[in-house]
């Protein structure tokens, strides 16, 4: 049975929500105040500014998040919020203050609520000869294991489980890391950590010429290894020497027919991603991709269909519910409820977005903006997500198998809660590390002396079940992914065998809630 070929996933924010910190060069110069102008990485900013700004940052989190302390209650983030001030009591770069910044906002254990990761701080390190951590780490069952090895050494291989990190436990050695991860569970600071592990490790540790390691082997044995620190140059010839892996394109549409009558999806990201496109939000290619697609299947005569929403970075529900239309059964919508909080942050964020474009296409702003009218700042209201029809006439009406992984994101996490909750498809694979009910609908607010961008999520969405559970969606049959993946793709192929044998689930459909 032939199976797609796909190329490199690249380490691209796909909502991952990060920030990360540690100390940078410091400039002579100390800061000249420019309100929501961002300010150089390395000016110095007085300390005095830097606690203003600290409680700035505070003040507005509390007044603009849907829930600051849903996770964190307030004694606890009240008392990180008076040790750090009581830290700031030196000048600081720019650099500095928005990663300690970070650190604050991760704290409360919500994904959406963040301050960017500074790549570019890394980026220039790295162009400029800078050495970083060689290994790609996984935690598995408890276990950090190694899943590649840039370091040019022949241990630790992949598999080997490493036992401790410069003297320190593995798992208190990731937490320090994890610590400037904003994600609502261990799970997803981890999926996140994996993608920008080197920066992590630079950002937290500094230059290192080397690593100490404590590794154990799959017999139990124990060993003592010194690992050097990489440049970009070296990492990427010990990529190239090693064997072909699975390199999953998170951007490419593809649709075709398999053997036994499968019909094969791969619908690429819920955006407009076209080459050079004006509107990242117009629809019209995804649509006719989409029915292109579908319409090849129905001649086909296909009976089965898998849809692969692997390292799908997600995107919005305008493009997948075109998708879902296809072969719903009945009306459905992404959520059971859509709660929001008012707040002039959102309100300002909501303004900006319909002095942009005010055409039909940004209706839902125009909702927003309604809504806002109608209730006091500080108040949660219900906000109307209207049912999606399914297809009149032509629609698919074999059996579905939408097939994730840690790495299926935002939007496409909702593709898979729906389908599951209204029984429309069978999902496949391994749970998501986004969640499927989550504070989101981002917006975000400016610091007013450094420029710095703050994210908040103003809503509450609740998954079509009804299930408030902070995690990603379970696959009704699990696939286990791999540390490694060839070339030749093992998930997919384990997909295919279950799609072909067409096993018969004893779990029934979820009850929508509101049904």
């Amino acid at each position: 049975m032939p199976l797609p070929a796909f190329k490199a996933l690249p380490a691209l924010a796909l909502t991952l929500l990060l920030g990360v910190g540690c100390g940078h060069q410091a400039a002579s110069a100390e800061l000249a105040v420019q309100p929501t102008t961002p300010v150089p990485a390395e000016t110095r900013i007085a300390a005095a500014e830097v606690r203003a700004e600290f409680e700035e940052l505070y003040r507005r989190l509390r007044d603009s998040h849907y829930d600051l302390y849903a996770r964190r209650n307030r004694a606890e983030y009240d008392a990180l919020y008076a040790r750090m001030h009581a830290t700031f009591d030196r000048p600081l770069t720019a650099f500095e203050v928005q990663t300690r910044f970070q650190t604050f906002a991760a704290y409360g254990r919500i994904a959406h609520a963040n301050i960017a990761f500074p790549l570019p701080a890394f980026q220039s390190y790295r162009e400029g000869g800078g050495r970083a951590f060689p290994l790609s780490l996984r935690a598995v069952a408890g276990k950090l294991r190694v899943s590649e090895n840039l370091s040019g050494q022949p241990a630790p291989a992949p598999g080997t489980e490493i036992v401790a990190i410069d003297g320190r436990p593995a798992a208190t050695w990731l937490r320090g890391l994890s610590r400037h991860v904003s994600a609502d569970n261990d799970y997803l600071a981890q999926a996140q950590m994996e993608m920008w592990l080197p920066a992590l490790v630079w950002l937290e540790h500094g230059p290192r010429d080397s690593y100490a390691l404590r590794i154990r082997d799959a017999q139990g044995h124990e060993a003592d290894l010194s690992l050097p620190a990489r440049t970009q140059a070296q990492m990427r010839a010990a990529a190239a020497a090693q064997p072909k892996s699975l390199e999953l394109d998170w951007d490419r549409r593809e649709y075709r027919m398999l053997d036994g009558g499968v019909a094969y999806l791969r619908p690429g990201p819920f955006y407009n991603n076209t080459p050079g496109a004006a509107d990242m939000w117009d629809y019209a290619a995804f649509s006719s991709f989409i029915d292109e697609a579908f319409r090849s299947f129905l001649r086909a005569d296909a009976k089965t269909l898998l849809i692969d929403l692997r390292s799908n970075p997600g995107g919005d529900n305008s493009f997948s519910d075109l998708m879902v239309a296809w072969y719903a059964d009945r009306p459905f919508r992404f959520v059971s409820e859509f709660k929001v909080k008012a707040s002039q942050a959102a309100i300002d964020s909501n303004r900006k977005r319909l002095d942009a474009d005010a055409s039909e296409r940004n209706a839902t702003s125009r909702q927003y903006a309604r809504a806002y009218a109608r209730h006091r700042l500080g108040e949660v209201f219900d906000f109307e997500i209207p049912m999606t029809q399914p297809r009149a006439g032509e629609r698919f009406r074999g059996k579905v198998y939408l097939l994730i992984d840690r790495r299926s994101y935002s939007n496409t996490v909702t593709v898979a809660a729906l389908s599951q909750d209204y029984g429309f498809a069978t999902v496949l694979g391994e749970e998501t590390s986004d969640l499927a009910t989550s504070y989101g609908a981002s917006e975000s607010f400016t610091l007013s002396r450094t420029g710095i961008e703050v994210k908040f999520p103003k809503a509450y969405l609740i998954r079509p079940s009804g299930n408030t559970e902070a995690r990603g969606v379970v696959p009704d049959i699990a696939i286990e992914t791999p540390l490694v993946a060839g070339a030749d793709d093992p998930v997919l192929a384990r997909a295919l065998r279950i799609v072909a044998d067409g096993p018969e689930l004893k779990r029934a459909a979820q009850t929508v809630k509101g049904e």
